[in-house]
């Protein structure tokens, strides 16, 4: 069975927010053969019980009150601000992530950007100098021996890790990183 597609996780069983499982989803009842394996807000408990087909369609978020992302973390701050619709989008009909603090969701052009994945120095090697740069400047840290020192202990699994998106509208790369 194919996936729904969704805007701004295009591929959630590569970035493992989606994994393979005959659980039956929580709320519509039935084993599709995938489930969503990030976190869930909600009053009650659904980790590992969320079919993507639910997220995708808002009946998660309409039936148990769960949201994916939480809504303060999409955009604002130093990232741009996005229409109410987006936020919503991305919070209630859009896998989230789990990070090792409260995550966030990178926005640029005044839309969500697509969520690419964790990433460790290989996978920042692997998309590329922008995204480097990107996390880079992210940490704050001029280019240099701290940045190299940040940079050799990024992990895609581990801590430091940094979480890779590219906007929707001009495909620039962006992120921010994280630690336990």
């Amino acid at each position: 069975m194919q996936l729904p597609a969704f805007r701004y996780h295009p591929d959630p069983i590569a970035t493992g927010s989606v994994v393979p499982s005959a659980v039956e989803c929580v709320c519509c009842g039935q084993a599709r053969g995938f489930i969503y394996a990030g976190p869930v807000y909600a009053l009650e408990e659904y980790d590992g019980t969320i079919c993507p087909w639910c997220i995708a369609d808002g009946s998660a978020h309409e039936k148990l009150d769960a949201s994916f992302t939480d809504e303060a973390g999409v955009g604002g701050g130093e990232w741009d601000e996005v229409p109410d619709e987006v936020i919503e989008e991305v919070a209630y009909r859009t896998p989230g992530f789990s990070g090792w603090q409260q995550e966030r969701w990178w926005t640029h052009c005044g839309d969500a950007a697509r969520f690419l994945g964790p990433a460790g120095r290989a996978e920042l090697a692997a998309h590329g100098p922008d995204a480097v740069t990107a996390i880079r400047i992210s940490t704050g840290l001029p280019e240099g021996p701290e940045w190299q020192e940040f940079f050799a202990g990024l992990e895609r699994d581990g801590s430091p890790t940094a979480y890779l998106f590219r906007c929707t509208n001009c495909q620039q790369i962006g992120g921010y990183q994280d630690f336990d």
